[in-house]
């Protein structure tokens, strides 16, 4: 129990943390508009660390997100134009979360059918679709409609994104999901031990394919608040990937699969929105960023997996004494 709580608590304690340590050194960092600006520059991330959370539960790895979400704003300069309204807004939205649908089960296929390893077969769309995106949007061009944009950035207190509230209450209700219910215990069951999983008569396969397709999902419903940020086509921004794994590992993931949390995976994915926020208040270069996420993982992994390591050290004793126990009688 003191497991799963570890990534929640120390998640919150380095959000505050390093939230009073900024407010200290700078009375900006809480004012309305820097808060807002954090909390909308957060939601991408957070939306796809969290379906990316999803694909690490059943034992795998989705690299192509951030590519994926690269071309859902790309696609969007196409089909959420600023002349377009109406019903064509809708057709237009759909088409991106079908781009999402697509792409899922297009890696799903690679990883179930091919039997390709996850990290390889996302990595080959990962290059399809910066290829297209490319292909479409040669440089940032095409305004996306603002309409759009307004509605997903809506807040409320003048600081308080409504869809940022959202993500938080799903993050909380999905973590129920998959603590309480069957389907939740089948979603790990398979990432744990997919042999004995399919045992049980538990539907490995459909179940794989479920989580890569929300994955993808997830990550073109996160395209939608990058094209809402960056409010043009550009097929040269994206770099979620690593940052999306990250915050899957840092909330409580594990990866070898088998054990997350969403609500610990917001967490994370915020903390490190934080970090780049509140870095040019003090001034200080953003390559401190990346090697702040680098060193977190490691210590993250170092902490959420000190059991193991602990138990392996013990198993290597007990072996080392019992080979020379015999030796010793002698």
């Amino acid at each position: 129990m003191t497991r799963a709580w570890l990534p929640l608590v120390l998640m919150t304690a380095l959000i505050i943390a390093l939230g009073i340590y900024a407010d200290a050194h700078s009375s900006a960092f809480l004012s309305k508009e820097n808060l807002s600006s954090l909390l909308l520059a957060a939601l991408p991330l957070i939306i796809v660390s969290m379906g990316q959370a999803v694909a690490l539960l059943v034992g795998g790895f989705d690299v192509s997100v951030a590519a994926l979400m690269t071309f859902c704003v790309v696609l969007a300069s196409f089909t959420l134009t600023p002349t377009t309204s109406g019903f064509a807004l809708v057709t237009g939205s759909l088409a991106l979360i079908g781009v999402g649908i697509g792409v899922g089960l297009f890696n799903a296929i690679l990883i179930r059918v091919l039997r390709l390893p996850s990290i390889v077969a996302t990595l080959g769309t990962l290059s399809i679709l910066e290829g297209g995106s490319l292909w479409l949007r040669g440089y940032p061009q095409g305004a996306i409609n603002t309409d759009v944009t307004s509605a997903l950035t809506k807040s409320v207190l003048g600081w308080l994104p409504i869809a940022f509230v959202v993500v938080v209450a799903v993050a909380a209700l999905a973590d129920g999901w998959l603590y309480r219910t069957r389907s939740g215990l089948a979603l790990r069951a398979v990432g744990t031990d997919e042999r004995s999983a399919r045992r049980l008569g538990m539907p490995t396969g459909r179940i794989v394919i479920l989580a890569f397709v929300v994955c993808s999902v997830m990550a073109s419903i996160a395209g939608f608040y990058l094209a809402a940020e960056v409010q043009v086509g550009s097929p040269i921004i994206g770099n979620q990937a690593l940052e999306s794994i990250a915050a899957a590992v840092l909330g409580g993931a594990s990866l070898a699969g088998g054990r997350g949390s969403f609500f610990g995976t917001m967490l994370a994915a915020f903390f490190l929105t934080e970090i780049d926020n509140v870095l040019p208040f003090f001034q200080q270069p953003t390559e401190y960023a990346e090697m702040a996420i680098g060193a977190l993982i490691l210590l993250a992994l170092v902490l959420y997996q000190a059991p193991e390591l602990i138990a392996r050290f013990r198993s290597s004793r007990q072996s080392i004494d019992a080979v020379d126990a015999p030796a010793t009688a002698a």
